[in-house]
């Protein structure tokens, strides 16, 4: 379901290569309100998703440290939102480094966890295949409950879609990262599941609150002292797992805020920048402190399923759009016909999750959603904001990111790697900027928003 969905995005990247995202597709198919609404519906569950992972990090801490007490852990929580804050508030390329080391940090140890467990496998098959059998159980019925946690695991991709206008030859750029992408993701999950389920009973994993420690210690149980090591190394790394999500969310949801207050959508103060950092700070500290606050009164089953819920409501505009965006810019030939059917099944997929939410959360979602309409009447008669528009979307604005965001950490590596195989095949390197033209954009120093 989640690739399918995915694949909706990719088109519509393909076809509308607009920096938005889902908030772009809508307007351009369907008008500024209902650009809006998609917006803000977004908006809210990546909301929803900052408030789940300071949920998630505290239990997985807890498994370190337990018995902590209710102010205990809001402290917990408190500490994991101000990381985030800091980071970010310092600039995207802070934030990028950051969230690059994470990365690197939290998929070893999850690499070491399959590693053991392929071995654990074959030296004990009997008991790993009886962990495996009855491959269904519990009740059926709360299947459509398991789906929505599940789901909300693989979602994410649509953020890649919100920097278009940032990325060279996005047509093609985005609905390959977003395909390769979700293909990796699925691979690392379905293989740490398939492992944690194979070194650990059942009745174990239900009552666990850090099911990747539990794998580790079970493992390497003949060694008490490795069993200690191992545990901890893939509880380090599960906590630094959940962080670097978070991370990549703060970065896209405040950036989100940010491209809805330059339209002229959100509050002024949304897309006001710190002088020194050139960050939409305000917007990460009220989309930072308030999911903070949801945190603390949110369990974890609430807020991942109010998350879904507005990011199934996205999905569905995003696959309806997908229609009217074929229909204003492509002529459909036989060959193109087939592709529609994906966007036929995000809008069935999209229907489906959202009614496997409690009657209270759905409730509650609408009435959040039904918050974006006086907030569209008051602040669309306004000017946009003109002179941040330029200054966020102009070519030198963007030259500049651009420039700057290539000789960040990984994406630097990344390019050195590529141009090395260009030049060994004889390849023309693709560039769609010119580089001395890059190179005085940084000499000038514009002082343009590194968002």
């Amino acid at each position: 379901m989640a690739i399918v969905i995915a694949l909706s995005f990719a088109y519509c990247a393909s076809i509308l290569p607009r920096a938005g995202g889902p908030y772009a597709y809508a307007k351009a198919a369907a008008g500024p309100f209902s650009g809006f609404m998609v917006g803000w519906a977004l908006l809210l569950a990546e909301w929803f998703s900052l408030a789940v992972f300071p949920v998630a990090f505290t239990q997985y801490f807890m498994a370190f440290v337990p018995g902590l007490d209710a102010l205990s852990q809001i402290v917990v929580k408190g500490a994991f939102m101000s990381i985030l804050v800091v980071t970010n508030w310092l600039g995207v390329k802070a934030a990028g480094k950051f969230n690059d080391a994470l990365t690197i940090a939290k998929v070893s140890p999850l690499l070491l966890l399959i590693g053991l467990g392929i071995i654990y496998v074959i030296a004990l098959p009997q008991i790993t295949l009886s962990r495996f059998l009855p491959f269904f159980g519990g009740d059926p019925n709360n299947i459509g409950q398991v789906l929505v946690i599940v789901f909300w695991a693989y979602a994410g991709f649509e953020l890649s879609t919100l920097p278009a206008d940032e990325v060279k030859n996005p047509k093609k750029t985005i609905p390959r990262a977003i395909t390769v992408g979700m293909l990796i993701v699925a691979v690392f999950y379905i293989f740490t599941n398939f492992v944690v389920i194979a070194a650990v009973d059942r009745a174990s994993l239900a009552s666990s609150q850090a099911p990747l420690t539990a794998a580790a210690a079970n493992m390497l149980s003949l060694s008490p002292t490795l069993a200690w090591i191992g545990s901890l190394v893939v509880g380090v790394g599960a906590l630094i797992s959940i962080m670097g999500a978070d991370e990549s969310g703060t970065i896209g949801t405040s950036r989100l805020a940010f491209a809805m207050s330059v339209d002229g959508l959100l509050p002024r103060a949304f897309s006001k920048l710190h002088k020194t950092y050139r960050t939409p700070y305000i917007a990460l500290a009220v989309l930072c402190s308030t999911a903070f606050a949801a945190s603390i009164q949110g369990t974890l089953t609430v807020l991942v399923n109010s998350s879904v819920f507005l990011l199934s409501f996205a999905y569905l505009a995003t696959g309806i759009s997908t229609y009217l965006l074929e229909s204003k810019h492509r002529r459909s030939t036989e060959k193109e016909i087939g592709r529609l059917l994906v966007p036929t099944f995000t809008v069935i997929f999209s229907l489906v999750l959202m009614t496997q939410v409690t009657e209270q959360q759905i409730l509650v979602s609408l009435v959040l959603l039904a918050v974006g309409v006086p907030l569209y009447t008051f602040f669309s008669p306004k000017k946009e904001l003109q002179e941040l528009k330029e200054a966020f979307l102009s070519r030198e604005a963007i030259l500049e990111r651009t420039y700057h965001q290539e000789e960040v950490f990984l994406a630097y590596v990344m390019r050195r790697v590529k141009l090395f195989i260009y030049r060994r095949k004889g390849i023309q390197k693709a560039w769609s900027v010119n580089e001395e033209e890059a190179a005085s954009v940084k000499r000038k120093n514009t002082g343009h928003p590194r968002v």
